[in-house]
């Protein structure tokens, strides 16, 4: 995604006919004042658009509607410069299908005591008049972000600027493609779930396409493609002698850049923004796709291994999410655990399929045997991963209902070698500590495979299960299990 700027956000403002004119007349030019300060705001990424103020049942239904039927148009944002009697709001919150910020905030900053009149009252009266828009939300079971504070502040732009990333998500989501190269792994219970309520809950969509379709594009990849994006491979990443051009294994370089480029076509050409593969359905191709599936998830697209759609799923949104956002986001498995009390760690990894946006340092291009599937040798990128403030997310189907599970970390920095070990790799210490992030990750029946991550935060992901309805467990530094199997009952 490129230019945010085309989605918008509505900044619908509310009032009634009984102030007159004038008092109406400053509404509307305050509203628009403030919704040009958020526009013109770096924290929020997409367009905010004025809307003239609406001051009874029948506008309020209207502007819901359109909101609902503008393509462009992901969420609106709701504020109550006057009183504006709640009931007036029934109908078109009931219509309104498109995600809903109330900013409880007022025009001005401060008191002007010495001048301060009842003209100001009448004008000015969000402090009571978001209290009335807050009850009919919260009786109509509207789920919303609430912000509050002054509209120039930064932390109230910031506030508003990560959910407007989450309506970019949740847009994303409810128009997404995902297509499954064969099935997921045989006997595995969490990567699969039911695709059709996936597409009732999410929107998006989940099909199988036969691996044998895949290959028929990719054998049809022309050598100047191939070159080009080999030439790519050679200026971008540290090269293994053995795929150099003169290399024993350059040829395991070719069909890599071959399979690449045919994943590319399919997906451009389908439409999709996410996929998954599995180790035991290659039918037709010489490898595993290790560099090309990397390199798809730098570049934008959803991934998950051994055919697990929701992960993929979330690793296309997420990204979308952090569009422009420094530091990097990938599909992820916890691999294995340094157990040493005095400094307990996670090892994260996976076969090959480690997205290099979340790399420290150089990036080697490398081949090795895999030990799995049967197939040649796979090209993969190698690098180590950054260090700092993390979250790991899985999307899990429990039958009756979704759960989204964020678990807080903290990433490392490797400073062992791994000689014998290669694939991409992350450090991290979970939060509260070793022992109660990873038991209650468990007991909350998170999934092997997550989204890890270096640029979104907590607050994304609660955001985004508001607007789904999720039920969602965050493990975090007040993580206590105690509490948490109050909370798994509940």
């Amino acid at each position: 995604m490129t230019n945010l700027k085309q989605y918008e956000i509505w900044f619908v403002t509310g009032s009634q006919d009984l102030y007159g004119a004038e008092t109406l007349r400053q509404v509307d030019e305050h509203s628009k004042v403030i919704a040009e300060t958020l526009n013109a705001s770096s924290e929020i990424p997409v367009s905010i658009i004025f809307k003239p103020v609406v001051k009874s049942p029948e506008e309020i239904l209207t502007i819901c509607n359109e909101a609902n039927y503008a393509k462009n148009c992901i969420g609106i944002i709701t504020w109550m410069h006057t009183f504006s009697p709640s009931k007036m709001w029934i109908k078109g919150l009931t219509a309104l299908q498109k995600p809903l910020l109330h900013l409880h905030t007022q025009f001005n900053r401060d008191i002007p005591y010495a001048e301060i009149d009842m003209d100001f009252m009448n004008l000015n009266q969000s402090a009571h008049g978001d209290r009335e828009h807050g009850f009919i939300l919260t009786k109509m079971k509207i789920n919303r972000k609430t912000v509050v504070g002054h509209w120039d502040a930064p932390n109230v732009k910031a506030q508003i600027g990560v959910w407007a990333r989450v309506c970019l998500g949740r847009n994303e989501m409810k128009n997404l493609k995902v297509a499954r190269f064969g099935d997921n792994m045989r006997e595995v219970a969490v990567t699969d779930g039911n695709k059709v309520t996936a597409e009732e809950k999410f929107g998006m969509s989940v099909n199988t396409y036969a691996v044998g379709d895949l290959v028929k594009i990719i054998n049809q990849i022309s050598d100047a493609e191939i070159q080009n994006l080999i030439k790519e491979y050679e200026s971008t990443y540290q090269m293994m002698a053995s795929l150099k051009s003169d290399g024993a294994m350059r040829a395991s370089l070719i069909e890599a850049a071959r399979i690449e480029l045919g994943i590319k076509a399919f997906l451009e050409d389908g439409g999709f923004g996410a996929y998954t593969n599995t180790f035991e359905d290659l039918h037709g191709m010489r490898q595993l796709p290790g560099i090309g599936s990397q390199r798809m998830m730098a570049a934008g697209y959803g991934y998950g291994g051994e055919g697990d759609w929701k992960t993929s799923a979330m690793t296309r949104v997420m990204k979308v999410m952090a569009t422009g956002l420094k530091g990097g986001t990938s599909f992820m498995e916890d691999y294995t655990y340094h157990f040493d009390p005095s400094n307990p760690m996670v090892l994260g990894s996976h076969m090959l399929e480690i997205c290099p946006t979340i790399a420290d340092g150089k990036v080697h291009c490398e081949v090795h045997p895999l030990g799995i599937g049967g197939k040649e040798d796979p090209v993969r990128l190698v690098f180590n991963a950054c260090a700092g403030p993390s979250i790991n997310v899985s999307l899990v189907d429990l039958g009756s209902r979704y759960r989204l599970l964020v678990n807080e970390v903290e990433a490392v920095a490797v400073t062992e070698a791994f000689p014998k070990l290669p694939t991409a790799r992350a450090l991290w210490k979970p939060q509260p500590s070793m022992e109660v992030g990873l038991q209650a990750w468990l007991m909350a029946g998170g999934a092997h495979h997550t989204v890890f991550s270096q640029n979104l935060t907590t607050e994304y992901l609660e955001d985004f299960a508001e607007m789904f309805d999720l039920d969602i467990v965050v493990i975090d530094a007040d993580t206590k299990i105690r509490d948490l199997k109050r909370q798994l009952r509940g």
